[in-house]
């Protein structure tokens, strides 16, 4: 393990060196929690806002109150990471969930560098490993540590599930990086409601054999999380056209919605350095901040 969090911490030293160069600010803005949450009951005075009036408090006939509010600095973060079956396609070493883990692992140092409550739940289609939020750097390594000695149980994925337990769990408003696949059906419900209650940050692991089947003439595909297995002739035009036709449509609505929706999105290739592609979401959410 001693390895692994050297190679996370190398990671995490460079996106933050990135951050701070490129947009002349600082690392603190990705994380930093936002907007007001409630804090108290005053008198109404001239000239506050009607909207701020808490009529409960003000209907027990002692006065017009308002509420009082004040800034949400500490930011609540969680992971919601697939664990499924079909994140294991790629290179030993580089598939899906390989990867995966690797940006979970990074932002959790980050989160947990800058302050933020951090907590992560792995999911197939039934709660793999849930770890409470918490604080520092000794609740940041069980985190990873824990996640990258987790092998789950289910092969099978259920996302609007784990979205809903999530949706049901979390109190108050956080900021969510959901990474998978999104190999799977009817999850998009629960996805829009996460993102109107959370700021939610949507990682989407692609493997290049996803897109680009090598022409090996007929073979049998075998779907990781049912076993069905079927054949399929892979030097066949029309049919690698489709294939990749599919899956390129995937990743188009996958964003279309986020973007619909005020979520953030960002596709990863297993084959190519991930860096650059969380540079280029910490710098939108960067700016994103800087204009609210």
């Amino acid at each position: 393990m001693r390895e692994l969090f050297k190679k996370l911490r190398k990671y995490e030293i460079r996106i933050r060196k990135a951050v701070n160069s490129q947009m002349q600010g600082d690392f603190h803005s990705v994380f930093k929690g936002s907007g007001l949450e409630f804090d108290d009951v005053r008198p109404y005075q001239y000239g506050d806002d009607v909207r701020t009036i808490d009529w409960n408090v003000s209907a027990k006939g002692h006065g017009t109150f308002v509420k009082t509010f004040r800034e949400d600095k500490e930011q609540n973060v969680y992971f919601l990471v697939d664990v499924s079956a079909s994140q294991e396609i790629g290179i030993e070493g580089k598939q899906k969930v390989d990867i995966a883990k690797e940006i979970a692992g990074v932002l959790t140092l980050s989160a947990i560098k800058e302050g933020s409550q951090v907590g992560m739940i792995c999911y197939s289609d039934q709660r793999e490993l849930y770890i409470k939020n918490g604080k520092g750097q000794k609740h940041g390594y069980n985190i990873i540590n824990r996640l990258f000695n987790l092998r789950a149980v289910s092969p099978r994925t259920n996302l609007d599930k784990a979205l809903s337990y999530l949706l049901g769990m979390l109190k108050r408003r956080s900021v969510v990086f959901l990474i998978s696949d999104f190999v799977d059906e009817g999850f998009e419900p629960h996805l829009k409601a996460l993102a109107r209650k959370h700021d939610l940050v949507v990682i989407h692991m692609k493997d290049r054999l996803e897109t680009d089947l090598p022409m090996l003439g007929i073979v049998p595909l075998r779907d990781k999380e049912t076993g069905k297995v079927r054949w399929v002739n892979t030097s066949s035009s029309a049919f690698k056209s489709k294939y990749r036709q599919t899956n390129r449509g995937q990743s188009e609505n996958l964003r279309d919605l986020c973007k619909r929706n005020q979520a953030d999105y960002v596709l990863i290739d297993t084959q190519e350095d991930f860096i650059p592609g969380l540079m280029k979401l910490f710098t939108l959410r960067n700016r994103t901040k800087k204009k609210a």
